[in-house]
Parts: C-alpha cells; structure tokens; sequence
C-alpha cells in the first residue's frame, strides 16, 4: 500500500477547514499523510484551528497564492502519490482507496481522478471523461486528482505566475503535453463546493478570455491549427463532455472577437454549462 500525501493549501479558509481535513482522517484507504499549507493565514480563527489539527504536518508560509502552496506541499510530500485538496471542499471516505487502485492498476496512467458532487451553490453529480483535446479549449477536469509525485515534478509543478487563477487548467494541460494523460474513476467521489465568489464562478471565469489566452500563449506550438488537427484526430473517437468539433468554432471566437464581446459570449453560453444543467436537473427533482 502506497503512501498518499494529501495537500490542503489554506488561506484564512478556517469555517471549512476542519471538515476537510476531518473527510481525509475518515478515509478507509489508510496510509496517509495530510499536510495543511498555511499561505499566510490573517484571520485569527482560521489561524487558531490551523493550530488545533491533530496528526496533521502544518507548514507555515508567507502569502504566495495556490500555485505556490500546491507546489509547497507536494515538495515537502513523501508520498509516491499525491492529491492536492482545497480547504472547502472533501472526499468520501472511500475516494482514495478507489483512486489508488486505479492508479496501480493502470502504471501508464499519470494521474486519475472522479466525477464530481457538486455542493453549495451547484448541485448534482458532474460525470467526467478524460479528452485531452477537449482540456485544451475547456477545463474539464477537477483540480483534485490523484497524482504520480514524479509526474508533478516532470513537468515543473503549478505555474506560479497564474495568481488569478486557472492554475489547475494550465497545470493539467502542461501534463498533456508532456504525455502524462489520466483515468477517470466514473463514482463521485469528490465534493466540490461552489460559491458565487469561488474560482467556478468568481474572478477566474470573469477573466476567462484572459486566462485563457494566458494559457494559449504559454503553449504556442500545441495551440497552432495544425497541431490542433493532430490532436483532434487522435482524441475524436474518445468520449467528451461537448462535440469536439465545435471547439475549433470557439477557438474562432476567441481569437477573432473583441474581448469584451467574447467575454460576454461566455458568460451567456456558461448558463447553459454542464455543470449548469446538472445543477438544474438536480433541483427540478
């Protein structure tokens, strides 16, 4: 059995804190390391229940953002395997018992992760599948994934300039390109907790053109038409939460329209989202 480090980056998150780290102790799957990055907590409470975790490594840090409190912990990590985690959102208690058995099941899987439960201001169970292709117009996998510590370090790590978020987009993207691809466990295993000022719906999908043409310019040769070609004959036999063939009509607009326009473009078509329609389901039940 092989040791999991689970790295819960924290920033004054001390209301949800708790229940988090209380979802990785509950787990089944037994060897288990938890680290809580404190990245430069300021409220008194979060600092105070930071303080009163037990069988829990605390590493404290000024202030650096996500990137670099994911990057902190896995780097003190001793586990082979890795999960980064959020401090507001949880596992169930048999998630990593599952994700590990499919990543020793699977040795030319790089990571592996689950749909995802969707809690907070979104309801219902988001189903995932693994297209490389469709990560590259849309971020389709969750941030939380089960991860080969040497993949992690293969590819640099998360990129530490991205402050205003879409870190985990970049950083799973990067792992397509350097061949590192994963495996979907198809239960909800992971809690995803969405708020209005959280990064699903907050500040990183109100810079959503930005961020992504942040992306697209750090990955210029993957984003070339005829790179894309490549790739789409590839991944178009594999299952996709969208027709993939659209993607190539939304990379048009967002490389033809002005920003602003494309931004609201996003922001009408995001009503009619996956996780949208889910949440929609859900509550008409």
């Amino acid at each position: 059995m092989k040791l999991v480090t689970v790295v819960i980056p924290c920033f004054n998150s001390g209301a949800t804190l708790t229940q988090t780290v209380e979802s990785v102790k509950a787990q089944t799957y037994k060897n288990i390391e938890i680290i809580v990055v404190d990245d430069g907590s300021t409220d008194v409470f979060t600092i105070a229940t930071i303080d009163g975790l037990a069988k829990v490594r605390i590493i404290r840090q000024e202030n650096a953002g996500l990137s670099a409190a994911r990057n902190r912990g896995f780097s003190e990590a001793r586990g082979e395997y890795v999960l980064p985690l959020d401090a507001d959102d949880w596992l169930e208690t048999d998630a990593l018992e599952h994700l590990a058995a499919a990543l020793d099941a699977n040795q030319k899987a790089s990571f592996v992760y689950s749909h995802i439960q969707l809690e907070g201001e979104a309801r219902g169970v988001l189903k995932k599948s693994f297209n490389f292709f469709e990560q590259l117009f849309l971020n389709q996998m969750p941030y939380c994934i089960l991860i080969r510590r040497s993949a992690w370090s293969d590819v640099g790590g998360y990129d530490q300039s991205m402050l205003r978020g879409y870190e985990d987009w970049e950083f799973n993207i990067r792992l397509g390109i350097h061949g590192q691809f994963g495996i979907i466990v198809p239960r909800a295993l992971f809690h995803y907790r969405v708020t209005s000022t959280g990064m699903l719906l907050g500040k990183s999908s109100n810079l959503h053109g930005e961020l992504w043409l942040e992306i697209q310019r750090k990955h210029k040769s993957t984003y070339r038409i005829l790179s894309l070609l490549k790739l789409y004959r590839v991944w178009s036999t594999k299952a996709s939460s969208y027709p993939l063939w659209m993607l190539f009509f939304w990379l048009s607009m967002h490389r033809t329209l002005p920003k602003k326009i494309f931004q609201v473009v996003f922001c009408n078509l995001r009503q009619h989202s996956q996780s949208r329609r889910v949440t929609r389901r859900a509550i008409s039940k």
